[in-house]
């Protein structure tokens, strides 16, 4: 029996109070909250809807909890109900009914924990989006694995995600890069403003090789041929470091398609028709402080140069316009005080902030080695790369490492810790959890145990209990971590999974020993077996890391 299925039972148990006049229906909540007491002799599950309700109601708590008590006692599959405190419901279920679960789960196989709650929205992703002037530094990497963690936590609640890259090849920062490459060709120094690193000077190589005479280009001209192939290499490696990485998108947007296609001046205009563009100082500003932003902003300047805002406000309507109904931007630490700006150029053009908008801001990373704080580096002078990561631990530590803590904390990477088989290495923790869930199954065929019988009223045990609830608490996990953008919550419930499943592993004998008979509860267990390798793979296939069989 699920949370889910409590939670249903607890709403058809209020419905019924309603009919009879005890609760308003006005006041029927739409979802309960049915959690794991973390004293078992409180129950499998528990409660406090009873005193959510009576502080609206102003009901006795403890009165209105021993109603909806009365109505839950003749659910199936729930043995008992309590009242305690002020008002907590405590609900003890079957072990029949809770371990009926377990062959639902192995039925299910990848299915178990996809659900329809968000089907039928539009969602466009956008993350990473690094400059196309070096290698994608560690903040970047976060947002990959995170970012594409996050699509795939959406689209298992049953989003449409298409995830982008906002390819930055407009703008100074290019001319910078163009610089620096012409420098590294010609064997001087790198200016003053510019891009060092051995990166840089291998790009500028493959250029020369690629056009042997681009040197004897002149002026803009040559500029233009580095600018165009330097960027071209550089972002070629950007995408193979991703690709490696185990991260793919749906579209490659270039910033400076905005301005080779009019969709800044389609946004302009489309602002102008709101109202909210005027002209001063022979300049374009939108009237961005009508919608919270700190001032008004700057779109063309009396230069004719677009403003960095221009390009933002073309590529949201261009998102609009593609038919998302909500765009989701993952920024790095830096843009925090963007975040106003964004929301307001949202508001402007009718949209909703929060809702056709949204943006996520990740904090800082950082890779330490025997408590300290390093650099490392091959390539990109003092910039730690994803290369540099992945070379060191690996891309499924790597990804799991940079998934499994809160975005809005920055992050210590351990670099000695991540390196380690051992079970303080939460990435190896779970994977062997998994790898052992198929080591049992080889056993189970050399042994000829097979799945003929399910007796889930065997699973009595405290650690087939612990371990059967933990699984039940998948689809919930995966929901919340879709609600709120926190692909840690996956992450970290998979440690927790995994924990069960090894205390499991060590106090419940799975399998008989060899010639000795085999019991019903040898099979049943062997289904509880498989239900945690089914539940682990689908957590790690969510964070984007193997499950590998063998460890």
């Amino acid at each position: 029996m699920t949370p889910e299925q409590l939670n249903q039972a607890i709403l058809e148990a209020l419905a019924r109070l309603a009919s009879r006049s005890v609760l308003p229906e006005s006041e029927l909540p739409g979802s309960v909250v049915v959690e794991r007491p973390k004293n078992r002799e409180h129950g499998d599950w528990a409660t406090n809807v009873a005193m959510q309700l009576a502080g609206k109601l102003q009901q006795n708590p403890r009165s209105l909890a021993e109603a909806i008590a009365g109505e839950l006692e003749s659910t199936d599959g729930v043995e008992s109900v309590s009242v305690a405190g002020p008002g907590f419901i405590n609900l003890f279920v079957s072990s029949a009914a809770a371990g009926a679960l377990v062959k639902d789960i192995v039925e299910a196989g990848a299915n178990y924990g996809l659900s329809q709650a968000l089907g039928g929205q539009n969602l466009n992703l956008e993350f990473v989006s690094a400059n196309p002037t070096g290698p994608i530094h560690l903040g970047g990497t976060r947002w990959a694995a995170v970012g594409d963690s996050l699509a795939r936590i959406l689209q298992s609640q049953g989003a449409s995600v298409t995830r982008e890259y906002y390819f930055n090849d407009h703008g100074a920062q290019i001319d910078r890069f163009t610089q620096s490459l012409i420098a590294a060709a010609k064997n001087e120094a790198t200016p003053e403003d510019g891009y060092s690193g051995e990166y840089i000077s291998e790009i500028a190589q493959e250029v020369l090789r690629r056009d042997p005479d681009i040197l004897s280009l002149e002026g803009d001209a040559q500029a233009e041929a580095f600018r165009a192939l330097g960027v071209e290499l550089m972002f070629e490696e950007i995408k193979a470091s991703l690709t490696n990485f185990g991260v793919s998108f749906d579209v490659f947007f270039h910033e400076n398609s905005l301005y080779e296609s009019g969709a800044v001046d389609r946004a302009i205009a489309r602002l102008r028709e709101l109202g909210h563009i005027f002209e001063e100082d022979g300049a374009v500003w939108l009237r961005s402080s009508s919608f919270g932003d700190d001032r008004d902003r700057v779109v063309i300047k009396s230069d004719g140069d677009a403003a960095y805002v221009a390009a933002d406000l073309a590529y949201y309507l261009d998102k609009r316009d593609r038919g998302f109904d909500r765009a989701i931007y993952m920024l790095g630490a830096d843009h925090h005080g963007y975040v106003p700006r964004l929301m307001a150029l949202c508001q402007a053009f009718g949209d909703v902030p929060g809702e056709n908008m949204e943006v996520l801001i990740g904090q800082l990373v950082n890779l330490v080695k025997g408590g300290t704080v390093v650099k490392m580096s091959k390539r990109a002078g003092n910039v730690v790369t994803m290369e540099d990561l992945v070379d060191a631990v690996g891309v499924d530590a790597a990804r799991y490492a940079l998934t499994r803590s809160s975005i809005n904390s920055s992050l210590d990477i351990d670099l000695e810790l991540l390196a380690r088989r051992t079970n303080d290495n939460p990435v190896f923790y779970v994977q062997y959890a998994h790898a052992r869930t198929k080591q049992v199954d080889r056993n189970a065929i050399s042994l000829e145990v097979d799945r003929s019988e399910f007796a889930p009223e065997l699973l009595t045990e405290p650690a087939e209990e612990e371990l059967v609830a933990s699984l039940a608490e998948f689809p919930r996990v995966m929901a919340q971590a879709a609600e709120f953008r926190e692909p840690h919550r996956v992450a970290r419930y998979l440690e927790e999974l995994a924990g069960h499943y090894h205390r499991f592993y060590d106090s419940c004998r799975i399998l008989p020993l060899p010639a000795r008979e085999i019991e019903t509860v040898h099979r049943t267990r062997l289904w509880l077996n498989d239900a945690a390798g089914v539940v682990l793979a689908n957590g790690l296939e969510l964070l984007g890391v193997s499950a590998p069989e063998r460890m």
